[in-house]
Parts: structure tokens; sequence; C-alpha cells
């Protein structure tokens, strides 16, 4: 005998089954297997549940992956097996009870019908316009576009005062290490443990004083002082490179996100342009609502790690 689950995992399986289990509880136990190599694990009063029913509970549910593999041998296998059992059950319940005929449940049942189908094609038209060609492609074109950018990894000494600040060049000047006299005189705690240590950046993103100092500068120099909204600062220049374009499987998750949403955003303009949609608000016709356009990949990219600037 298996052990219950708790009642709000139930509840659950009631709302799960209610809107997907009784059109599932239609077939009979003689079906064909639905996909390839697919297997029988289980049966209802004669009405099979396959191995890819259960697959498909668990990605609905998020417990894996949609290419994620699923041993039937393993513990999650049995846990949504056993959820599939009691969605079969509950629906067929239903349909004994004929809560399946009223107006109410056919709405249902018929909107429910809806989102799969436009799911599936979706997943359909999806699956031709991400392929590893289109993703390679798009990546290749994004690199051909990209120009390099130059990025600066910069130290930050921040002193409350001009003369302190006169004072920490001073101190520099014999000799004293950077990371040191951070540590000991800036008032800039996001930096002053670290070193005054604010990362690479592009020059782009630091602050419009900071940019114009270190301008031309080249690793080993100190500039400054530097009047700021919070303080006077001295800064050096650590080291200058080329930053660094992503590797393609850095890029892949965007690059298929901008393929996924480009796909499904030209099928829905197909869609509307060949079909008549009136919509009607307030006994107003209103024009039909706009097709959501996925945002144009102007360029693919890794933020480089935050700096710490004041």
């Amino acid at each position: 005998m298996r052990a219950r689950r708790p009642l709000t995992s139930l509840f659950l399986v009631v709302a799960v089954g209610l809107a997907m289990g009784v059109a599932a509880c239609g077939r009979g136990g003689d079906e064909a297997a639905p996909e390839k190599n697919d297997r029988v694990v289980a049966k209802v009063n004669d009405r099979a549940v396959w191995a890819s029913d259960v697959r498909r509970e668990a990605v609905a549910q998020g417990l894996i992956g949609e290419d994620d593999p699923l041993d039937v041998s393993s513990e999650l296998f049995r846990r949504v097996m056993d959820e599939v059992v009691d969605q079969k059950l509950l629906a067929a319940e239903a349909e004994r009870r004929g809560l399946d005929s009223s107006p109410a449940a056919q709405r249902r049942l018929q909107a429910v019908r809806e989102r799969i189908l436009g799911d599936m094609l979706v997943e359909k038209v999806v699956s031709g316009a991400v392929s590893e060609q289109a993703v390679e492609r798009l990546y290749a074109e994004q690199q051909r576009l990209a120009r390099a950018t130059e990025e600066v990894r910069v130290r930050l000494i921040l002193a409350p005062t001009k003369e302190q600040a006169d004072a920490v060049l001073g101190v520099l000047g014999q000799g004293a290490a950077f990371e040191a006299v951070a540590a000991q005189r800036s008032i800039d705690d996001a930096t002053r443990y670290s070193g005054g240590d604010l990362g690479y950046s592009t020059l782009d993103v630091l602050p419009g004083v900071y940019a114009t100092a270190l301008q031309g500068k080249t690793p080993g120099q100190v500039v400054g002082p530097i009047q700021t909204e919070t303080g006077w600062a001295v800064l050096k220049v650590e080291d200058r490179r080329v930053e660094t374009p992503p590797t393609l499987e850095q890029a892949r998750p965007q690059i298929v996100r901008y393929l996924t949403y480009e796909g499904v955003r030209q099928l829905l303009e197909q869609l509307r342009g060949k079909a008549e949609v009136e919509i009607s608000l307030n006994d107003t016709k209103a024009p039909p609502p706009a097709v959501a356009v996925a945002a144009p990949v102007d360029k693919v990219t890794v933020p480089p790690p935050a700096g710490n600037a004041p």
C-alpha cells in the first residue's frame, strides 16, 4: 500500500485532474503507444498510463526540464506516476457523475484543449526556428557586429577633503602600497577592505570625472585628486584589457530566448493577418491588440563584474 499524500497535494491533483484528466480517460486499453519506445507503466480500470504521461506531468510541474530524462525506476517517477493515477481516478469519477456535461465544464475543457493545442503548435514552430544552425548563425552575426571594447581595472582611495587626498598622494609617492593605504585611509567602505579595487569596467559606466581622468592612462599610473559628490578620489590604473566576447555557450541562452520569441511573434503576426478579429469593449469596437515583439539583440554580451564607484 502506497503512502497517502497531504491534503494540500491532493487538492492540486483534484484541480489538475478535473482540468486535464477527463479527455485522457476516453482512451481504451488497447491504444497504440503515444511515443516511440513508450511503455505502459500502470493501468487504471484497464486504461493505460504510459511512461510519457508521467514524464509530461513531471515537466508540467517543473520537476524536470523539457529535455531531462526521467528514469522509470526512480522515486520521482513513482511519485509522479501515483499523481497521474489519481488524476485519472478523479477524472473518471467526474465523468461518472456527469460533471463533464455541464456548459461550464465544457467551456473549461475547451479552454484547456485550446491551450494544449496552442502550446503544441508553438513547440512545433519553435523547434524549427531554434535549431543549432540558427543559434550559430545569429551568434556569428553578433560577433561580426560587435566592437572590441577596452576595460580598465581601477583602484580607489576616497578622502573627505582635498588636503587629505594630497596627503594620500604624498604617502603613495614615498612607495606605500596603494592597497594598504586604501585599507587605512579610504572612507569608501564598499572598497577599502579590498584594497580599493573597483574591478574591471568600461569607461562609459564609470562616473564622468573618473572616465575623463583615466583617459589614456597606463597601468601603474596614479591620478587625482578628483573632486566627487562624496569626497576627493585618488585612482590607480591597475590593468587594461580588451573586453572578452562571450563564448557560444555563454551566449546560447539569450540567443535561444530571442529566436523563441521571434518565432512566436512571426507566427502570431501571420495568424492575425489571415483572421478577422473583432474586440468589443463597452459596445465599442476596438482595434486588435498589437502582437508583442521581442526586443532585438543588438549585441550579445556577458556583463563585466560590477564596480563600486561612489
